[in-house]
């Protein structure tokens, strides 16, 4: 079976949820359908459930996420933070998290060496221990607020000794991020609003064991039903799973296997078939969006030739302008609340109408909002300078 970069493109409108039958009810809805949302900027959540829903709420977005626990951050594929339901957050620790945090954890008892041969494995336990003791006792906390309860924590250890960017953090960062990512602490309420990437933290709830292996299946079987057909590559890529457990997972899954201009993509069993033509539609979504980040293979939606100015140099995506599931442009706020885009490709005075009509409906949900990019593209760079 043939896949073409058409029906490509047809099935991403559908399955990314960006046009109107296909859009959600919750912020909820989105993250199941997508396998998780991007938070490691965090205007991302906000920006990619807005472009998906049918009414976009930040209400809805912060009861989720703070006051019912129904959504829950963590770091998962490829050391990124997510959003993801809480009810899966078992499929995402054991799949890929454990891993990730091992190699975060062997990390920083490496760079705490450099402040001594004594700050090692026993010392992090040890403080670790200390910090979770200090945040149980004053409820929810950011890093600062525990680092300064905790005087083991105030240590400074070198990075990137000799370099021109050289630093010296203190542990007590250190050892929250790792806490994190073996989840045992959760991040609640941001500091400032939702544009914030600076949480308060809680000791966090035990989750329930998982067999690797099944969940390492149904995480690949989420990507499928969000993002396939793909490539044996775009599966690793997206999962940061070795190739032999990709394999492991797509053949345990019986994946259909669809020729495509790639090379090999894989679908869901019975997932062959075509998604309606969605028609015209346009959308603005936001840097480090599931649908910009979904693949590794990206020629199929960008073309090459503008990749370098619509990602940076670790192919990271800033905001993007979509006409009919290809990436044709970028957009971006400017310092007076202006969004303001540019087109790298003509598809007609239709869709420039379409992408001006996003922009303008855009910037009028921000209102006096400000977004600062994180990962911006030199392209986002050109249009605020």
């Amino acid at each position: 079976m043939v896949i073409t970069t058409a029906r490509r493109r047809a099935r991403l409108a559908h399955r990314q949820l960006l046009v109107g039958p296909a859009r959600a009810t919750s912020p909820e809805e989105v993250a199941e359908a997508l396998a998780g949302l991007h938070a490691t900027d965090s205007p991302t959540v906000a920006l990619s459930a807005r472009a998906r829903l049918r009414e976009p709420s930040l209400a809805a977005l912060d009861r989720a996420l703070y006051e019912e626990g129904s959504l829950q951050r963590m770091h998962a594929m490829r050391r990124t933070l997510w959003v993801v339901p809480t009810e899966l957050v078992p499929v995402f620790r054991f799949a890929v998290g454990e891993t990730v945090a091992a190699r975060e954890r062997a990390l920083l008892v490496k760079q705490l060496g450099t402040a001594g041969p004594q700050y090692d494995e026993a010392w992090l336990t040890a403080a670790q221990e200390r910090a979770l003791a200090a945040l149980a006792e004053l409820g929810e906390a950011s890093a600062a607020e525990v680092t300064a309860a905790v005087p083991e924590l105030a240590l400074t250890y070198t990075l990137y000794p000799g370099k021109p960017y050289e630093s010296r953090p203190r542990a007590g960062s250190g050892v929250m991020r790792v806490l994190g990512m073996e989840g045992r602490i959760r991040r609640t309420r941001p500091l400032g609003g939702w544009t914030s990437g600076q949480f308060r933290f809680a000791v966090a709830p035990p989750v329930a064991p998982m067999d690797p292996a099944r969940a390492r299946t149904e995480l690949v079987r989420r990507w499928l039903a969000a993002f396939g057909p793909g490539t044996l590559a775009d599966v690793k890529w997206w999962t940061g799973l070795p190739l032999g457990q990709a394999r492991a997972a797509l053949a345990e899954l019986g994946a259909e296997k669809a020729a495509l201009d790639e090379g090999v993509g894989y679908v869901l069993p019975g997932d062959l078939g075509e998604d309606p033509d969605p028609g015209p539609w346009a959308a603005l979504l936001p840097g480090l969006d599931p649908a910009t980040m979904g693949w590794r293979d990206r020629d199929w939606y960008t073309d090459p030739a503008h990749r370098t100015r619509l990602f940076d140099s670790a192919g990271n995506a800033g905001p993007t302008v979509w006409w009919r599931g290809e990436v044709v442009g970028a957009w971006a706020q400017r310092r007076d609340g202006a969004v303001v885009h540019r087109l790298l490709a003509d598809r007609g005075a239709e869709a420039r109408r379409a992408v001006a009509a996003e922009a303008e409906r855009l910037e009028g949900w921000l209102a006096a909002q400000r977004l600062v990019v994180s990962f911006p593209a030199p392209m986002t760079k050109e249009l605020t300078g």
